[in-house]
């Protein structure tokens, strides 16, 4: 535990420096809700027919929806022939454990990859992975989603309207981060992440950015399946 730690004061005084971040929070709350609405009112673009491939063979890009009109799509980077795939994509992933709710909204949430779907399929079960994991090796896709091997993981957001698909959004890098919730808890700790990059006090206890990531490996050991 670090020497260094957060002044100690009286209710009155951390009832009101609460107050004043609390009005930071709110102004962050507001300022969300209306990138929202813009969101929802971006123009979206039409996909071509693709035809990826999951556990039962090849199957089209609108099929993946399931009957649903919106997709939302981890795109985890894939280095072929590699027993553990990108720590952070492993990592992030182990959060999405529970979707079924999804489809109370008309929505779905899935894993495509440009890896091959046996390799694709390994890996999910050495890892733990509980969702669905498509490949979209031999196509385009990953790289007209800006996911292209060796670029690195997105998510795209695909809207259907029949059999005609639309992407209607797209994020990477940190703005990952607000899908899942690994980071939220983290950083109302008082210390936060502790990761170099943060403007933390002085002597607060910081340590190289992703140093305490779980790997892939120990992330296989604590939730997948030893013998795969």
């Amino acid at each position: 535990m670090s020497d260094q730690l957060p002044p100690v004061a009286d209710h009155d005084t951390w009832t009101a420096a609460l107050a004043e971040l609390r009005a930071r929070e709110k102004a962050a709350t507001r300022e969300l809700d209306a990138i929202a609405a813009q969101r929802r009112r971006l123009p979206m673009v039409e996909m071509p027919d693709y035809t990826l491939t999951g556990p039962d063979g090849p199957i089209r890009l609108v099929d993946v929806f399931d009957g649903r009109s919106r997709l939302i799509v981890y795109n985890h980077m894939w280095n072929p022939g590699a027993t553990y795939q990108c720590p952070g994509c492993t990592g992030y992933t182990t959060q999405f454990s529970r979707l079924d709710f999804l489809a109370d909204y008309d929505a779905r949430f899935v894993i495509i990859t440009h890896g091959p779907i046996e390799e694709v399929l390994a890996y999910k079960k050495r890892v733990g992975n509980r969702m669905d994991w498509y490949s979209s090796a031999g196509t385009t896709f990953s790289a007209d989603v800006d996911a292209a091997p060796g670029e690195g993981f997105a998510i795209n957001v695909f809207l259907r309207d029949g059999d005609t698909v639309y992407r209607t959004w797209h994020t990477a890098g940190r703005g990952t981060e607000q899908l899942g919730f690994t980071f939220g808890l983290l950083d109302v700790l008082p210390w936060g992440r502790q990761e170099e990059w943060q403007d933390s006090p002085a002597g607060w206890p910081q340590v190289p950015t992703y140093s305490r990531w779980r790997d892939s490996e120990a992330i296989a050991a604590a939730y997948g399946d030893p013998t795969v």
